[in-house]
């Protein structure tokens, strides 16, 4: 599902540009049965203040402060009653509590000014939290999400080599000074080097990802960022442990005069041509293939995606790259045992992006193989971006139903979950799911995975 700061990051990242006292409560979401928070007592709603005596600042904190044997925590009830709560156990032994929230006392929010920035190409008048551009440290290290290290204070420094919050995942984009600053527009950019010198010395690392813009940062510069990044990935404790190299994504809500230029068929080719000698050499130098391209490359050049194994141990999957071929190698583990037929007639709508229909058909090939079933996927564009190759997690509830307006849909439309944001079931244009439901003839059924798909597919189902 879409990953975005929620609703309280956002208040707490206001709070803090406003000046209002910091950190905030950390507040109860979940109790896990049979735990020590359920003995002590918490409930959902309360807030935890202190840690003997100490404010947590964010999830990391909580976990570093609540690793003592001793603890006195300082709780309010949502009514506001305060209470002061002593406990002894094992170091290890967590409480079992849940939060609404990683991070106590506001968002750390990008400093530059990259024409590029998603974030910035979004129409006005949407949720708050798609407008905040996250550029913290502690959610790159508890969710991997990208920063740049350009906001980072001394503190900043101090607490990720004394927490050893490592890794942490790097927006590099190039590693040339002065095109790292003008590609962000942050004089500060230029530091990369030096700054990934200081992850080396301090044995903490990191998985870089480079957003490729034609004619910018692509060709020699490109093979100069890689070679560069590779000079830190050798050793015993690398300090860079794979790279990641993305197209840039371009909506037709950008600001106007950017200079950006998409990704096209021969873009995309030339950069998999170049991309695909420097793997080999870093095999054979590294032992890895070290970088990767995103999936859309292959996609984009009307190239067959890489078998698994190249991907390793898909260290960037998370940003693309290995997720649709891991994807398939799930549907192909899913489809090897299927029955010759259904017990009853089926007829089902599959709906994906655009961009990724054209791998996805070979397995509603053998699913369509079964007598009874019928599955049709629907790879659809992005009015609402702009963009008509587009992947499965950027459509739109919009896009959907101009995609499928008019459309036999059959008994059930199945829908990625992927496209609806994390906990929540709302697009990014903000029509929630209950509403698309509302102007759809058919159901709807989220798929979470393979397995999710070949169940729709099948249930009810008899082997005859």
């Amino acid at each position: 599902m879409w990953n975005e700061p929620s609703a309280g990051i956002a208040l707490a990242a206001e709070q803090a540009a406003s000046g209002a006292r910091l950190p905030e409560p950390a507040v109860v979401a979940s109790v896990e049965p049979g735990s020590i928070g359920e003995e002590l007592g918490f409930q959902i709603g309360d807030r935890l203040v202190s840690i003997n005596g100490k404010r947590p600042r964010d999830l990391i904190d909580l976990q570093f402060l609540l690793g003592e044997e001793e603890l006195t925590l300082e709780v309010q009830d949502p009514d506001g009653t305060c209470h002061l709560v002593e406990l002894e156990k094992d170091l290890d032994e967590g409480l079992g509590l849940g939060f609404t929230e990683a991070l106590f006392d506001g968002l750390k929010q990008c400093n530059n000014h990259c024409p590029f920035c998603f974030i910035d190409q979004q129409p006005p008048g949407k949720r708050r939290s798609l407008y905040l551009k996250d550029d913290d440290y502690r959610l790159s290290f508890l969710y991997g999400s990208y920063l740049t290290l350009t906001n980072l204070g001394p503190a900043d420094w101090q607490r990720i080599e004394e927490q050893r919050l490592s890794p942490l995942f790097v927006s590099v984009h190039a590693t040339e000074p002065a095109l790292r600053s003008r590609l962000l527009v942050n004089p500060r950019a230029g530091l990369l080097l030096e700054q990934l010198a200081w992850f080396a010395q301090r044995q903490l690392q990191i998985h870089a990802q480079v957003v490729v813009c034609p004619g910018l940062n692509d060709g020699a510069a490109l093979e100069s960022t890689l070679r560069d990044l590779a000079e830190f990935g050798a050793g015993e404790w690398p300090a860079v442990l794979s790279a990641a190299v993305v197209p840039v994504g371009l909506t037709r809500f950008r600001p106007p005069g950017d200079a950006l230029t998409p990704v096209d068929r021969p873009a995309a080719q030339q950069v998999v041509a170049l991309v695909e000698p420097l793997q080999q050499l870093f095999q054979s130098s590294l032992g890895s293939r070290f970088a990767w391209l995103s999936d859309e490359w292959y996609l984009m050049a009307g190239l067959p995606l890489p078998p698994r194994d190249s991907y390793e141990d898909l260290p960037q999957q998370e940003n693309g790259v290995g997720s649709i071929r891991a994807f398939l190698e799930e549907l192909d583990l899913a489809t090897r045992d299927l029955p010759r037929a259904v017990a009853k007639p089926r007829r089902l709508s599959w709906v994906v992006g655009q961009l990724v229909a054209e791998a996805l058909q070979p397995v509603v090939d053998r699913l369509n193989a079964v007598a009874g079933l019928e599955l049709v996927l629907h790879g659809l564009p992005s009015p609402y971006w702009g963009q008509d190759q587009v992947v499965t997690g950027l459509l739109t509830g919009s896009d959907l139903l101009a995609g499928l307006k008019g459309k036999d849909l059959g008994d059930t439309l199945l829908l990625p979950a992927v496209m609806l944001r994390q906990g929540e079931p709302v697009f990014l244009d903000d029509l929630t799911l209950l509403e698309l439901e509302d102007h759809l003839p058919v159901k709807v059924q989220l798929l979470h995975g393979a397995a999710d798909l070949v169940s729709c597919c099948l249930v009810p189902a008899a082997i005859e």
